[in-house]
């Protein structure tokens, strides 16, 4: 019962910290539509957005993801009319790349480069919407955003438009809590009884597939439950008492940063009515293609190193 209130607690808090976020952007975007400011802003980036498969607008919600997190890009999403291929390429985008600030100081936090592991996500999603617009020719259809339906009315007065953004925000945190609260207690239940340690010798012959010493599972089973953010801590910590070496946790960002948080950041997307099950999907099998590659060119360094020492002596 406590770890179910603990549960309960916590999807309040997070709820609440993320309603901040949500409210204000989709109020702010949908005033914004209505001002010289956003059209603007479209215009001009309208180009550079054609060529991965999305129009202008979609410009707000990926700099806002990537400026400060999910839950800001969806605000922003749920303000304009979508199809369902756009809001799934940016839903795919926003999977790689999302709050690159906080998630890639935790890089430099454990002796990765910042720049190093912000490049490798934005570069994965360019890359995956130039895909997904090319080899994808359906989700021509409107986007439906759960229980915000799309509206055609006219709003004929700022306090019309005021009321219909506060509507739309409103709705759009209700539904965000309805994801939070299960995820949260869950995530105690994993924490509090131990379920995180045995994960992690469930994964450890995942770890040395993927190239990694078994130390690493611990780090790998956090980041890929609670994510880079909410989990800094706890992988920072593991990385002290586990002993996990910089090529090791090196190739461990590698794969979180191309897939963490797997549960949060796949179901987040529901309420935006598209298959979230190829978000997860493609982003696993980007992570474990992409960590096996450089492991395997590491390893090779490593051992033309050793041979060019044995050759000197």
């Amino acid at each position: 019962m406590n770890i179910i209130q603990r549960g309960l607690k916590q999807g309040v808090q997070v709820s609440w910290t993320l309603g901040k976020i949500v409210f204000p952007v989709t109020i702010l975007v949908t005033i914004l539509q209505y001002t010289p400011i956003l059209p603007w802003f479209i215009k001009l980036v309208s180009p550079v957005m054609q060529l991965i498969g999305l129009p202008g607008e979609a410009a707000m919600p990926l700099v806002l993801g990537n400026a400060l997190n999910l839950y800001a890009a969806i605000g922003a999403i749920v303000s304009f009319d979508f199809t369902v291929k756009e809001v799934f390429i940016m839903a795919m985008m926003l999977s790689f790349s999302h709050n690159l600030f906080i998630e890639s100081a935790v890089a430099s936090k454990v002796g990765v480069s910042w720049w190093l592991i912000s490049g490798i996500r934005i570069a994965l999603a360019l890359i995956a919407a130039f895909i997904i617009n090319l080899v994808w020719s359906g989700g021509s259809e409107p986007a439906q955003y759960g229980l915000i339906a799309s509206s055609d009315v006219i709003l004929e007065s700022w306090v019309a438009i005021f009321l219909y953004g506060l509507k739309t925000a409103t709705i759009a945190v209700l539904q965000l809590s309805f994801v939070i609260f299960p995820l949260m207690l869950m995530m105690q239940f994993l924490r509090e009884l131990g379920w995180l340690t045995r994960l992690s010798k469930v994964f450890a012959p995942f770890t040395r597939f993927l190239g990694m010493k078994e130390n690493t599972s611990f780090t790998l089973v956090t980041g890929l439950t609670i994510g880079l953010a909410f989990g800094a801590g706890v992988m920072i910590q593991a990385v002290k008492e586990d002993g996990v070496s910089r090529k090791d946790m090196m190739l461990a960002l590698i794969f979180l940063v191309t897939c963490h948080a797997v549960v949060e950041d796949t179901v987040i997307f529901i309420p935006l009515g598209i298959p979230v099950w190829p978000l997860l999907v493609i982003r696993l099998v980007m992570a474990i293609i992409l960590t096996m590659a450089v492991a395997f060119v590491w390893n090779r360094m490593d051992q033309r190193k050793e041979r060019e020492v044995t050759y000197e002596h």
